[in-house]
């Protein structure tokens, strides 16, 4: 019996092999970054989602053609708004991403995305895939990418999370091979470890940032952990300005914590598990996971947005234009940095610490004793006018 066993095993991790060679091969096709620069011009689709999606994000386009105005203007810069993806319209279709919404995506080079609806057990939706998770896989978004920034603290961190790969590429593929025995699997390629250590690289090269830090755990997981970290030095030697080191994912966990050493860090570059470990911990600082912007970015495409719920029920109860648009504003602020408007994107982040801690004018509650999102987005570029 036991023989039986192990070779059913073996199948199952053949056929895991084989999948994971044929991802190897389409990686191996692929081209460079897009790079920005290049381009004539320069198109930002703005996908509201649905809920309080849309009520948000529009005041997040409207901040983002106050800042970008004269590039705007002269052409180099068009927006484009893509509706359609609604948990209506995708209930409706049975469809993650309908067609035709994917095709007017694929027709962008950003994309600043608001929340949408991923039904749970017991909805009132049938269970159509999440549209994250979907977007991810058609546009091959492999790098989840998380900003945290207390200035008051000296905290400036940006977390580039694989999102391909490690412990979670193959979650729902581990076996029992027998009652007692279930073996998972992690799983390193050096096209995904190149992707996206090259990609945070890249991103401290154009943002000014002197040091990116690698965080595994390769000294006990020799194989997959020691393909990423000997990958990330050997790329370093591409960036001679810009500072390498690495540090284990137990004592980087710790020294998030140390005063005087978490200062230093900037770019920090990991694998899929370590990376939802970390980024979830150092949101806690800035006021937890549901403050902060997030991209998703790939070769040709790239995403950013709110990482909240829809809040269905706000609209339902007709709220939505009192819905706190500062985490879509982030991912704003992230998409300028990604496209090259370092400067327009310093100014915004700015205009965000001192609309929301520092001066603190306006305040959102979510309800009308507080502030709308209009009103709050006219203070965002009022604010900026007098940086």
């Amino acid at each position: 019996m036991r023989r039986e066993e192990i070779e059913a095993a073996k199948e199952h991790f053949g056929k895991l092999i084989e999948k994971q060679l044929e991802r190897v091969e389409v990686m191996k096709a692929q081209g460079d970054f897009l790079d920005y620069k290049s381009l004539d011009k320069i198109v930002i689709g703005v996908c509201g989602g649905d809920g309080i999606g849309p009520a948000i994000t529009k005041q997040a386009q409207r901040i983002l053609e106050y800042l970008l105005k004269e590039d705007v203007s002269k052409g180099k810069v068009e927006f484009k708004v893509i509706d359609g993806l609604t948990i209506e319209r995708r209930a409706a279709e049975l469809k993650a991403i309908p067609d035709d919404v994917l095709a007017e995506l694929k027709e962008c080079h950003v994309i600043l995305k608001g929340p949408t609806t991923t039904p749970r057990k017991g909805d009132e939706w049938p269970n159509v895939e999440s549209a994250n998770v979907a977007m991810r896989k058609e546009l091959d978004l492999f790098a989840n990418v998380r900003p945290v920034r207390i200035p008051e603290q000296g905290i400036d961190w940006t977390f580039y999370r694989e999102n391909t790969e490690g412990g979670y590429a193959a979650g729902k593929e581990g076996v029992n091979v027998t009652e007692d025995l279930g073996i998972d699997f992690t799983i390193a390629t050096s096209q995904g470890c190149d992707r996206i250590i090259r990609a945070a690289f890249e991103f401290a090269k154009a943002n000014g940032k002197t040091r990116v830090t690698a965080v595994t755990k390769a000294n006990i997981i020799k194989t997959t952990d020691g393909k990423f970290l000997d990958t990330f030095y050997e790329i370093a030697k591409d960036y001679p300005d810009i500072a390498a080191d690495d540090w284990y994912i137990d004592i980087m966990t710790a020294k998030l914590v140390d005063e005087k050493r978490r200062k230093d860090f900037q770019v920090v570059v990991l694998p899929n598990l370590y990376g939802d470990i970390i980024t979830d911990e150092a949101a806690e600082f800035q006021g937890g996971v549901g403050t902060a912007g997030s991209a998703n970015i790939g070769k040709r495409y790239a995403m950013f947005e709110a990482i909240h719920g829809s809040a269905p029920r706000m609209v339902k109860e007709g709220r939505d234009i009192y819905a706190d648009p500062c985490s879509v504003i982030r991912a704003a602020a992230m998409l300028l940095a990604h496209i090259g408007y370092v400067a327009e994107s310093e100014k915004l982040y700015k205009a965000l610490d001192i609309c929301t801690i520092t001066e603190k004018k306006l305040v959102m509650t979510g309800r009308d004793t507080g502030a709308t999102s209009e009103e709050f987005a006219n203070y965002i570029m009022e604010t900026i006018e007098n940086l």
